[in-house]
């Protein structure tokens, strides 16, 4: 199915956006923008973005990664080194609504391009920094990546709790919360100017975007003075959860309220139930135990077995798939979640936008660039000879 090419503009279709980020914190963020309607200009250096070849891909430069997170983008390959690069973006600048990038403090300021340089140039402009850390704290300035910043956060230590040993999710998590937190902070800026007219600076660091993730459940009787309780939160740090394993592989499930118990127990008659398992305070109490004894039920049935008495109980439950099973999910298919996009190197069936509008509808917003594609273009946008000066790009 190809909505893209037929659905009517997305809700900030007439929003230009410069995007000088890299890797995928950023990128990721501004592609949920030109999915959603948005002019985006990826403004890269003559080298480009190193997410270009960080993955597999059809051809140099193009990896999935990089397909994947500056789809329907414009790149325009700007020097910002040269006076000529410099003033090729000022002239942008004057163009557009918001500037995002993945700088660090010192090195967007001597490029002449911190917030205070920017919004000499246009005031109204919303100006987004993506940082490993807070400038206000002792670690700005720091180099980070996904890795460093799930261990800052406590996402190895949680692993370790479960497993034994210290380890990574197997996402890049932080790059992906941080950019919807990128995502989330402009588009409240962009609000306040339509209300206001008043432009500002935001800031997304990595390391504080990923302690608030964490500790939303996991601060529990940590919150209060004195402490009620170490943090962590015990149905989460439990060994024992898991998927449960049946008589033919696995399955996910959560036996979790009261009601989703009692139809549970009434349905399975399990010989381990009784009246000190009936609340879900009490279980929450002795969760592990819980999911252990579950873990010996389930090992009674199949999948399909225990996918159907689920259902009929109204008791989630899913099986465990694939990520290459995903592409032929049923669901995902009748939603019309994948897109299918021509690209100069053949069809690309892309995942589109989770969220749906009933009169301003997303859709894959076209094919990522090539290095430089729409460099000529940008610049000839900006009208008069005089704005565009020498051609400040480097021809990939």
């Amino acid at each position: 199915m190809d909505r893209s090419r037929t659905a009517p503009p997305g809700p900030l279709a007439g929003v230009r956006v410069l995007d000088l980020t890299a890797m995928v914190m950023g990128p990721y963020c501004t592609q949920i923008m030109a999915d959603m309607g948005a002019d985006v200009i990826k403004v890269e250096p003559p080298a480009g973005d190193t997410t270009r070849h960080i993955s597999i891909g059809p051809e140099p430069g193009m990896s999935g990664v990089f397909v994947n997170v500056n789809r329907g983008k414009r790149s325009a390959v700007l020097d910002l080194r040269t006076a000529a690069g410099a003033d090729a973006l000022r002239a942008l600048l004057r163009r557009s609504d918001v500037l995002i990038h993945s700088m660090r403090a010192r090195a967007v300021a001597a490029l002449g391009f911190a917030y205070r340089d920017v919004a000499a140039v246009n005031p109204a402009i919303v100006y987004t920094n993506c940082y490993g850390y807070g400038r206000r704290g002792p670690a700005a300035g720091r180099a980070a990546y996904d890795d460093t910043i799930q261990a800052e956060c406590g996402l190895p230590h949680v692993q370790e709790r479960l497993t034994g040993e210290a380890g990574y999710v197997g996402t890049i998590m932080a790059d992906k919360v941080a950019g919807l937190t990128a995502l989330y902070a402009t588009l409240m800026a962009l609000f306040h100017r339509e209300r206001t007219g008043e432009g500002q600076e935001v800031e997304v660091a990595m390391f504080e975007t990923m302690a608030s993730f964490m500790l939303v459940e996991h601060a529990g009787g940590a919150l209060f003075d004195p402490p009620l309780a170490p943090a962590g939160y015990p149905r989460a740090l439990a060994p024992n959860r898991r998927p449960y394993r049946t008589r033919d592989g696995h399955v996910s499930a959560l036996v979790y309220n009261d009601k989703q118990w009692a139809a549970f127990v009434g349905a399975v008659r399990p010989p381990w139930a009784g009246e000190h398992l009936a609340t879900l305070e009490q279980r929450a109490r002795q969760i592990d135990a819980v999911y252990a004894l579950l873990g010996t039920t389930f090992l009674e049935r199949t999948t399909a077995e225990w996918l159907e008495l689920l259902g009929a109980l109204d008791i989630p439950a899913a099986p465990v798939r694939t990520l290459d099973e995903l592409f032929d999910d049923p669901h995902l298919a009748a939603t019309g979640f994948f897109e299918t996009v021509d690209t100069p190197n053949g069809p690309v069936r892309f995942p589109g936008p989770p969220a749906w509008f009933s009169r301003t509808p997303g859709r894959v917003a076209g094919p990522a660039p090539r290095l430089g594609a729409h460099t000529a273009e940008v610049l000839d946008e900006l009208g008069t000879p005089a704005e565009k000066g020498p051609r400040p790009w480097t021809s990939p």
